[in-house]
């Protein structure tokens, strides 16, 4: 399986993020004399609109997954190969909103996953504004490849990546607008790559870039090797994720053989006793 991250700066308006994102789709589909198309391409978390003041306002922006931002990049993937994920903010009944990413391929809205763990976190407060999903693990497949579905902070909760392998990804998909801060650079490519290597699986994952968020999306493999990565500047980059590649890393290293423990799939309530 081809894949491709990419990473923009999102502004206030969807209108512009709906033609980068359109474009990033594009240059995928398109790939290079020397790669072909993307099978696979992970755009960021939460693009519809970036208020780096004033977060409330995504309430006021956010779109259903039938609204105008969707069912434009929808139509972008019609007749194409690409599967597209990336994430929007759209409205919940209690007047905040989910972040939601959604997969698209071919025309047609094909999955979404509603983020889990909210950022409150570093001085950030994402739950104000974000309602949290209680919703299990959600696996696509593409290109005969089973991927796995993670946003952002998820990256920091190990068990939500054992449970998607466990459910069958050789790749996890990583939107994400990972904010800037002391070390934070450094907490973004470890986690993303603790992820692949005791998982032995592929990590796919996209960094918004801009004043806020570091960018820096990268592609990871089984053994914890990063195969292809970006710095601050908008474009995508590219990595061949071959299932060959995958076994021979779990042979090597069975740790999902090895393991003593399950997870426990139960979403725990935010504030219960742990």
């Amino acid at each position: 399986m081809r894949i491709a991250v990419g990473q923009f700066t999102a502004t206030p308006d969807w209108k512009e993020n709906l033609a980068a994102c359109q474009e990033l789709t594009a240059e995928a589909e398109r790939g290079g004399a020397e790669r072909g198309g993307a099978d696979l391409l992970v755009l960021p978390e939460g693009v519809l609109a970036r208020f780096t003041e004033d977060r409330h306002r995504i309430r006021e922006v956010a779109q259903p997954l039938d609204g105008p931002f969707v069912t434009e990049l929808r139509a972008a993937t019609a007749g194409g190969r690409t599967t597209v994920v990336v994430g929007i903010h759209e409205p919940s009944e209690d007047g905040r909103v989910f972040n939601t990413l959604v997969a698209l391929r071919d025309g047609e809205l094909i999955a979404r996953y509603r983020k889990i763990h909210l950022y409150d976190a570093f001085g950030d407060l994402e739950s104000a504004n974000v309602r949290p999903a209680a919703e299990p693990p959600v696996v696509i497949d593409v290109a005969g490849t089973k991927v796995g579905l993670m946003t952002c902070y998820d990256v920091r909760f190990p068990e939500l990546a054992r449970l998607l392998v466990d459910a069958g990804a050789e790749v996890l998909a990583l939107p994400a607008a990972w904010v800037r801060g002391p070390a934070k650079e450094r907490h973004w490519e470890v986690m993303a790559t603790a992820r692949a290597l005791e998982n032995t699986c592929w990590v796919a994952a996209s960094g918004e870039c801009g004043p806020r968020n570091i960018g820096n999306s990268l592609i990871v493999d089984p053994l914890g090797t990063v195969r292809s990565r970006l710095a601050a500047a908008p474009g995508l980059a590219w990595a061949d994720a071959d299932p060959d590649t995958t076994a021979a890393a779990r042979r090597t290293l069975p740790v999902l053989a090895n393991r003593r423990f399950a997870v426990d799939p139960t979403v725990i309530p935010l504030g219960a006793p742990q």
